[in-house]
């Protein structure tokens, strides 16, 4: 059964929402944001300091789609206010891994006592900082920060090993501010 639908954002002070058929911009506080979205039948309108996204007869698709519209269009005007931080912690049990931020990329040598060295790329526009066992990821851009702590928690994956006795790796800790 189709619905009509209709989701609003509310657009802080000193924050600028242009839209352009299927292209957002989000401008604010000396950033901006960009992002193309295949909205089909949602409509968009800007009035005075509210973004309503609208939708007559949505069908279940055109609904999540206005939802996912819907929750980017406010992480991006979060993030112009404010850094996404992921904190992610180093573990070792066996040997003593060395993790060291070389250019775009974070390198990971030792890592179970192997010879080869693990790489995990840096997403652009992302600060990744590495003090001893911790490692701090700051965008403002939540997918690239989110990207860059999974690149670095994705190259220490282990498979065909005991989970239980072979614990080492980079874990994600917290994210955005709440704690796993």
């Amino acid at each position: 059964m189709n619905k009509d639908l209709e989701r609003t954002v509310e657009i802080p002070s000193g924050i600028e929402i242009s839209v352009n058929g299927k292209e957002f911009k989000v401008k604010g506080a000396g950033k901006e944001f960009v992002r193309t979205f295949d909205t089909g039948k949602i409509k968009t309108e800007v009035k005075g300091d509210v973004l309503t996204l609208t939708a007559i007869g949505a069908t279940k698709r055109e609904a999540k789609m206005m939802g996912t519209v819907w929750a980017h269009l406010k992480n991006m005007i979060k993030g112009t206010s404010e850094e996404f931080v992921y904190e992610l912690e180093v573990c070792n049990v066996h040997f003593p891994m060395n993790v060291k931020k070389v250019g775009n990329e974070v390198v990971i040598k030792s890592f179970l006592g192997e010879t080869t060295i693990r790489k995990s790329r840096i997403m652009p526009e992302t600060d990744v900082n590495i003090s001893g066992s911790k490692i701090t990821v700051k965008s403002n851009n939540i997918e690239y920060a989110g990207q860059t702590a999974a690149n670095l928690e994705k190259a220490t994956r282990l498979t065909g090993r005991d989970r239980r006795i072979f614990q080492d790796g980079i874990f994600i800790t917290s994210k955005c501010g709440r704690a796993i």
